[in-house]
């Protein structure tokens, strides 16, 4: 166990937060390193209750195609230059006035609207300025263009790639298929160091063995000109890592990509990667071997894209088991040094800690056993790794005895469902006769993260207590269920191809008869975790999965929480219409912010130029799951 310091500890960590004007939200995750704090402490644990709607202001851009997923609205906007900046799923990037919540500007990428986007979502924007350069914004679209703007007037800057456009499906190993736009997408912020604009991909799970390939490119900011790529899946056969493709898989193989956030650490010419699972997600045998570095973070040396180190988090995916939260980066004191760190978070629900420099664990990790596989053709790995610490964040382990309902009924069918599938908790592999996954392939943590307390060294993070099934099918017996359903979707049901396979694949969720999962609740939680010793300091219940629900049964959340130096955690990302604040030392739950839908998003603070604290959180609802209408709606909260 580590000794800590911990009036060096409160120093040090800070020292990664106070770079930029404290009154601003410069990038995705506030800072560049992700830690999503803000030192504005107006809004505090005594006033958060006096908190009401200051302005309302709608995109216009809530969505739903006639054949297709609804647009999602999961913008957390940036406050620089006394102004918000966001950009929506139809690739509209938008400046607003903070105080009036009134349009500045507008710009419209004309994002074709029906092209069948799968995660229809852009998270946010990247800014840049430097000396001799205006202010510019950055948005990659849902179609996969890197556009630069003018800040002051929204209009493309010329002098950026093709009059103002990169265009990101250009220039990769494996290309996308021409308009297949929900092979190949961007749903990310952009992360900016230095003079450089370094971006990932999202890829379609589940479609083939050669989906697009997962290239992480960086751009001169200025010209737009590509500077360096990194392919997370090792083409030359003396590469690092070569060995873990087998049968020459990895020149045929996709995706492995990075869609979530990015971070970066300027001051050790540092950018941190974490990649998904190499393509398809349920199926191995066509690229045997762990992996690397699929299902990683990456450390690389930001002016060059050359690999430092590389942490693994699960060896030869089957699961869709991603790195799917953005790195995390924070100092800590121990034993009279600062010692650089990084957070990161899998849908596996374990948590890793590494010192940022090596990517060493703090806590350490222990490989263990790994149940196999009795699918013709693959080869499971061995074993997989766990921390030592902090514990796992949501369940991993699920039996018939487990089996929940809201009444006797429901429990009994979904021991009736469990009875039929494998079990044997997490890793344990997709079947022919079908999978209990723990947790499912919404993960215990996805895309909404982390947020760090400088001064209490609290990691807090919402975590969602879910399990799904997977059925692997013969592709003959595939091509005629799909002949005969004729969609990709039926019921609770979800089916994928998984070309260049032997097997299609179907998966849904563990819901019984009235549609409430079968684990037993809360399904949603809240969690604190100090990064001193590792352990966890408090959970407590999220949210609402319904109205005809209690409360301490919580909701699944796709979305962030924030903390503040007010001892607030802000989070809102649940299925019920609502914005929550939390005390960050107890996690007591001490307001609730009405919005006009559930809010799938991260919210952010900023102080405005009349000096008030404002709350901003995105509202567009989960459909199509929730019961929440469609909506488009930025909510700014004020006293």
């Amino acid at each position: 166990m580590r000794i800590r310091q911990p009036l060096l500890f409160a120093f040090a960590a800070c020292a990664l937060i106070f770079a930029a004007d404290k009154d601003e939200w410069t990038s995705y995750g506030h800072d560049p390193g992700g830690q999503r704090y803000s030192p504005l402490d107006a809004i505090n644990r005594e006033n958060v209750g006096k908190l009401k709607i200051a302005w309302t202001f709608r995109t216009g851009d809530a969505y739903k195609p006639v054949d297709g997923k609804p647009a999602a609205f999961e913008a957390t906007p940036l406050y620089v230059d006394e102004t918000l900046f966001l950009a929506t799923p139809l690739g509209r990037a938008i400046a607003i006035d903070p105080v009036s919540g009134t349009q500045k500007w507008a710009y419209d990428s004309h994002v074709p609207k029906d092209a069948g986007f799968g995660d229809y979502a852009t998270r946010g924007v990247a800014t840049w300025k430097t000396a001799g350069h205006k202010r510019r914004i950055y948005m990659a679209t849902i179609d996969a263009r890197l556009i630069a703007l003018d800040a002051e007037t929204g209009k493309p800057c010329t002098d950026f790639g093709d009059n103002g456009v990169v265009d990101l499906r250009q220039g990769l190993r494996i290309a996308p298929k021409p308009n297949h736009f929900a092979d190949y997408e961007e749903t990310s912020a952009p992360a900016i160091i230095g003079n450089l604009i370094v971006i990932g991909s999202a890829i379609a799970d589940n479609g083939a063995t050669d989906q697009p390939s997962g290239e992480v490119r960086a751009f001169d900011t200025v010209s737009g000109k590509l500077k360096w790529k990194w392919d997370p899946i090792p083409q030359g056969a003396h590469e690092l890592g070569a060995d873990t493709w087998q049968n020459g898989s990895a020149a045929k193989t996709g995706a492995a990509n990075a869609w979530s956030t990015i971070a970066v650490d300027p001051a050790r010419n540092l950018v941190f990667v974490p990649t998904g699972s190499a393509s398809p997600d349920y199926y191995g045998g066509e690229r045997l071997g762990d992996n690397l570095f699929a299902n990683s973070v990456v450390a690389l040396r930001a002016d060059t894209g050359e690999r430092v180190w590389h942490f693994q988090t699960v060896h030869h995916d089957l699961w869709d088991y991603d790195v799917a939260t953005s790195p995390l980066l924070f100092d800590v004191a121990s034993g009279g040094r600062v010692v650089p760190e990084i957070a990161i978070g899998s849908k596996t629900g374990n948590v890793f800690i590494l010192n940022r420099e090596t990517g060493q664990p703090v806590f350490g990790v222990e490989e263990r056993p790994a149940p196999q596989s009795d699918v013709p053709g693959e080869t499971t790995a061995a074993t997989q790794p766990f921390p030592l610490k902090p514990v796992a964040v949501t369940i991993q382990k699920m039996t018939i005895d487990d089996a929940w309902g809201i009444d006797e009924a429901d429990r009994k069918a979904c021991q009736a469902e469990i009875s039929k599938l494998r079990t044997g908790g997490i890793f344990t592999p997709p079947s022919l006769a079908g999978t209990l996954i723990v947790p499912g392939n919404i993960g215990g943590m996805n895309w909404g993260g982390f947020a760090f307390d400088p001064a209490s060294g609290l990691l807090i993070l919402p975590s969602n207590h879910l399990a799904a099934e997977v059925r692997l099918i013969k592709r003959e017996d595939f091509n005629a269920l799909l002949e005969s359903r004729g969609r990709s979707i039926d019921g609770d049901w979800e089916f994928a191809r998984q070309r260049g396979t032997p097997y299609g694949m179907m998966r849904r969720f563990l819901l019984s008869p009235k549609h409430i999962p079968c684990t037993a609740p809360p399904w949603g939680t809240l969690i604190a975790i100090d990064t001193r010793t590792g352990d966890k300091k408090w959970e407590v219940p999220l949210g609402k999965l319904s109205t005809k629900l209690p409360a301490q049964f919580g909701s699944i959340s796709l979305g962030g929480p924030i903390v503040t130096a007010g001892g607030l955690v802000f989070v809102a990302g649940t299925l019920d219409p609502a914005i929550y604040a939390f005390d960050v030392a107890t996690g007591k739950q001490l307001w609730r912010g009405d919005l006009p839908t559930s809010a799938r998003a991260t919210p952010m603070t900023f102080r405005g130029p009349n000096g008030k604290q404002y709350l901003v959180v995105a509202a567009g609802s989960h459909q199509p799951a929730g019961d929440q209408p469609l909506g488009d709606y930025l909510v700014a909260f004020t006293q």
